[in-house]
């Protein structure tokens, strides 16, 4: 699944990070985040799933019906948003506008976005498997959903719609290569 989380770079423009469900997104923002905790926030996703024992409303996600999402797709509110598993998820253009805004001296209008994207790739679909189970939390029919999906996400960013790819091999390696775009470090 690609699942997108948002940071503000140094130069206030979003980055939206995302990739296939087990490729390590969120270790990798969650770095970011423990690195530099007055740089990045991240954003609150939509998504149409029901919430998990645990999640609050506003902080995991922003629960929603399906004809309120498709409703808030035909207003053009998200950035990007893309269904699996018969759920759909998106980022709103309004949540990276307000946490823009939280670190900045006025608040930006989202003809200002101007987000910088970045794919997160395994070194191939093995890897990728290999992950997935081991996370523990996926029954067969899931895992093989998730990877049908990976190749569909693989495909889509060899389309070179993203600013940079990056093959999550090793994760300290991953991250440096991130923080490198981020910073426009050569």
């Amino acid at each position: 699944m690609s699942s997108t989380v948002d940071a503000l770079s140094m130069e206030r423009r979003p980055i939206v990070i995302s990739g296939p469900s087990g490729v390590g997104k969120g270790t990798l923002c969650q770095r970011l985040l423990d690195a530099y905790p007055e740089t990045f926030v991240t954003t609150v996703s939509h998504t149409t799933r029901k919430p998990r024992p645990g999640e609050v409303e506003g902080s995991a996600y922003y629960f929603v019906s399906r004809v309120k999402f498709e409703s808030l797709i035909s207003e053009g509110i998200f950035i990007e948003f893309a269904e699996f598993n018969g759920n759909l998820y998106g980022t709103s253009k309004q949540t990276v506008i307000d946490q823009t805004a939280r670190g900045a001296a006025s608040k930006e209008d989202d003809s200002q976005i101007n987000p910088r994207f970045v794919f997160v790739k395994p070194p191939n679909l093995e890897a990728l498997e290999a992950r997935l189970r081991g996370r523990g939390i996926e029954d067969e029919g899931s895992i093989q959903r998730r990877l049908a999906r990976a190749k569909e996400e693989l495909a889509y960013a060899e389309t070179g719609v993203h600013d940079k790819i990056i093959i999550n091999h090793d994760l300290d390696r991953a991250s440096q290569e991130l923080e490198d775009f981020i910073f426009e470090r050569s």
